[in-house]
C-alpha cells in the first residue's frame, strides 16, 4: 500500500488532543502523582484517566511504527536516520533545554523550594543531575526519546521484514489472522507484561524501565509488522464491530474488580495472572478497535486535517509546559474541580495553540527546532 492513510493522521491528531485533556486533568485526579495537585482531587476524573491511559500511548506507538516502515520503504537507511534525527533528536534537545525546565521550576516552588526567579532556577539543570533528584528532565518528551531509541534499534528487524523471508513470515501471519483473529498480538503483550513483576513502575526514564520500555516497543514493532500488509488490515476493518464488543465487555469487568475492591493479591499467583491478561488483552483489543472504525469512517483528507496534521506535533511539545504554568495558579484559587479543569483545558489549549501559530510555524528556526519540514 503506497497511498497516504489519512485515517491514522486522523487517529494521531484525535490521540493527542485525548493527551491533552488527560493532562488537563492529572491535577485533578485522585490517588495519581504528579507535579502539580489540586487541594482536593477527583475519583471521577482518576476513572477517566485510568481508561485513556490504557491504549492512548499504545496506540501512538503502534502508528508510528506503521509510519516507521512507510519512511524505511522509501529512504535509504543513512537518510532514515538523518530524517529520524532531524524529527525527533533535535526536538528532544531542544525540548529538555527550552521546553521543559519551565515545568521543573514550577514543581519546584509550588512545593516549596526557594528559587527567586526562574533565571536563578534555569543553571541548575546542567548542576544538580537528572530528575526527579536533579532538575534536568524531559517530562512529557519522554515519548519521543523513546520513539527515537526504538526507531534506531529496530532497523535491523525493518530491514528483514522487508526482506522476502520477512514478507513471507507475515503473509503467513497475515492469513492466519482470518481464522484465528488478532488477540494472538495482545498475548504476547501479556507474555511481556512479566516484567511489571520486577520493575512495576514506569519510569519513562529508559533506567529501571523494562517492563514500560518492552510494551511501548511491542506496541512500535507491531505497527511495523502490520502497517502495509492489507490483509490485516481487512481483518481489522472487517472485526471492528465485534473487536468494540470484547474491548467494551472486558472493561467492564476490568472495573467490576476494581470498584468491588476485588483485585487478585499482587504476585505470581493464578487470580493475578488471569485479571493481568484480561487487562493487558483489553488493551490491545481497543487498539484495534479504534484502528477499525477509522479504517472505515476516517480515511478521508480535508483542511481541517492538513492544519491539524502539522500543527499537532508542535502542539504535544508545547502543550504540558503550558498546562502545569496555569495549573501552578489555578490550584491555589478557590472554586469547584471542574470549573478549574474547564478553566485549565481551554486556556491551556488556546495558548500551545497561540505560540504555535504565531512563533513556531512561521519561522525556519523554530520549524526545525520543532520537528517541522521547512516549507
Amino acid at each position: 500500500m503506497k497511498e497516504r492513510r489519512y485515517d491514522l493522521d486522523w487517529l494521531r491528531v484525535i490521540a493527542i488532543l485525548l493527551l491533552h485533556l488527560f493532562h488537563c486533568a492529572m491535577p485533578f485526579v485522585a490517588e495519581w502523582d504528579w507535579h502539580i495537585k489540586n487541594k482536593e482531587t477527583s475519583n471521577l476524573f482518576l476513572e477517566c484517566n485510568y481508561f485513556l491511559s490504557r491504549w492512548r500511548m499504545p496506540i501512538l506507538f503502534f502508528i508510528s511504527g506503521i509510519g516507521t516502515i512507510f519512511v524505511v520503504n522509501q529512504l535509504s537507511i543513512k537518510q532514515y536516520i538523518w530524517q529520524r534525527t532531524k524529527r525527533l533528536l533535535v526536538p528532544l534537545i531542544f525540548g529538555m533545554l527550552i521546553i521543559v525546565p519551565p515545568q521543573v521550576y514550577f514543581e519546584r516552588i509550588f512545593k516549596g523550594e526557594k528559587y527567586t526567579s526562574f533565571f536563578e532556577f534555569y543553571p541548575s539543570i546542567f548542576t544538580t543531575g537528572v530528575y526527579p533528584e536533579g532538575n534536568l528532565s524531559w517530562h512529557h518528551l519522554w515519548f519521543i526519546a523513546y520513539l527515537f531509541v526504538y526507531s534506531i534499534i529496530a532497523i535491523p528487524i525493518v530491514l528483514f521484514l522487508k526482506s522476502e523471508k520477512g514478507i513471507n513470515i507475515i503473509n503467513r501471519v497475515a492469513t492466519s489472522t482470518n481464522r484465528y483473529g488478532m488477540s494472538g498480538f495482545g498475548w504476547i503483550l501479556f507474555a511481556a507484561s512479566f516484567l511489571y513483576f520486577w520493575f512495576p513502575n514506569e519510569t519513562h526514564a529508559f533506567v529501571g524501565d523494562w517492563a514500560g520500555f518492552t510494551k511501548y516497543f511491542l506496541y512500535f514493532i507491531f505497527g511495523c509488522f502490520i502497517g502495509i500488509n492489507p490483509v490485516f488490515w481487512k481483518n481489522i476493518e472487517d472485526n471492528r464491530r465485534r473487536n468494540l464488543k470484547t474491548a467494551f465487555f472486558s472493561t467492564i469487568l476490568v472495573n467490576y474488580f476494581r470498584w468491588n475492591n476485588v483485585e487478585p493479591e499482587w504476585g505470581m499467583n493464578t487470580g493475578n495472572l488471569l485479571f493481568f491478561a484480561l487487562v493487558v488483552v483489553s488493551a490491545w483489543i481497543w487498539v484495534i478497535a479504534f484502528l477499525g472504525y477509522a479504517k472505515k469512517y476516517l480515511n478521508f483528507n480535508n483542511k481541517f486535517l492538513q492544519i491539524a496534521n502539522e500543527a499537532i506535533y508542535p502542539f504535544y511539545i508545547l502543550h504540558q509546559t503550558i498546562i502545569i504554568i496555569i495549573a501552578y495558579y489555578i490550584v491555589q484559587v478557590q472554586e469547584d474541580i471542574i470549573s478549574k479543569y474547564l478553566f485549565l483545558t481551554f486556556v491551556s489549549f488556546v495558548i500551545s495553540i497561540g505560540l504555535y501559530v504565531f512563533l513556531v510555524k512561521p519561522y525556519k528556526i523554530t520549524r526545525v527546532l520543532f520537528g517541522m519540514k521547512i516549507k
